[in-house]
């Protein structure tokens, strides 16, 4: 994957940007239809007759439920605008632990799940004419991307260190140091290139192609360029014909397709994905949730 050094290539989209922490602020205005898709959740069950040396229960059971799951057993309701906070009634995204022995994670935010990405190619494919040129932008806030990470040493023994035992070490603190410091560096080099000034986001973008992305696995292997390693599914994604947008936005646990109403159908229609319908200026903030409440 390449990095693409003109950010103009995103500034339609940026003349479509909407108001902040809606659809539309998320993925653009001026689509025919938006679907948002709901981030699975992993679920363990726990045998809570057994009590282990820590006060914790062993898991007997794990899978990956859709929110509905989660919504019978709490007795709420799911709908377009339905907020994670607000069908677990947790102030917090703490792990839900329900009456039956089952512990639920909090969906992931920010990050679309690289098999349902995989299994949503199928769709953006036939709603594009350019299924080979796709840009895609990833925020620049991601740690590992800043080039500014720190560099941590500890001593763990049963004793305190010897005078030779702390010489050891500092000379390998400064080995590793220069060596943090030159990987450091080499990610800003790689990096320095014009941002795509989405509001509130500044991405760096990158070329992509659906046949990648429909590899489930193209995460074990995505390099930007040859010096950086990429670990972060795209927060935006859109075709050279700008026919769809896919956007997953860093605080949001679900992702949103903007695009002809017939993608937006066949995504709605397809039991991989928990979707529902949505408009531009739906509200996807906590309050936005006012079936629940």
């Amino acid at each position: 994957m390449e990095l693409i050094t003109d950010a103009s290539r995103g500034d339609w989209l940026l003349a479509r940007a909407g108001t902040f922490a809606t659809v539309g602020g998320a993925a653009g205005t001026g689509f025919e239809a938006y679907a948002r898709i709901l981030h699975p959740v992993s679920a363990d069950r726990e045998d809570r007759s057994i009590v282990d040396e820590w006060g914790g229960h062993p898991d007997v059971e794990s899978a990956v439920w859709p929110w509905a799951e989660v919504a019978t057993r709490t007795g709420k309701t799911m709908h377009p605008l339905v907020q994670w906070r607000s069908l677990t009634g947790r102030a917090d995204e703490s792990d839900q632990v329900l009456e039956d022995g089952w512990r639920v994670q909090a969906p992931d935010e920010g990050w679309f799940e690289p098999t349902l990405l995989a299994a949503l190619t199928e769709h953006l494919a036939e709603a594009t004419s350019t299924p080979d040129g796709l840009v895609g932008a990833i925020w620049d806030g991601w740690g590992y991307l800043s080039g500014g990470s720190t560099l941590a040493v500890g001593w763990q023994g049963p004793d305190e260190p010897t005078a030779e035992e702390i010489e050891s070490m500092r000379r390998y603190v400064v080995e590793q140091q220069a060596v943090h410091d030159e990987e450091q560096t080499a990610i800003r080099v790689a990096l320095a290139v014009e941002r795509f000034a989405w509001p509130h986001r500044e991405c760096f973008l990158l070329s992509m192609t659906l046949q990648q992305l429909a590899d489930p696995t193209w995460l074990d292997h995505a390099r930007i360029g040859t010096a950086v390693d990429l670990a972060h599914t795209p927060q935006m994604l859109w075709p050279e014909d700008r026919a769809w947008v896919l956007a997953s936005e860093i605080d949001w646990d679900s992702t949103i397709v903007g695009g002809s109403r017939a993608l937006v159908d066949a995504v709605l229609d397809d039991d991989r994905f928990e979707a529902f319908p949505v408009d531009e200026d739906s509200d996807l903030t906590w309050s936005g949730d006012l079936v629940n409440g």
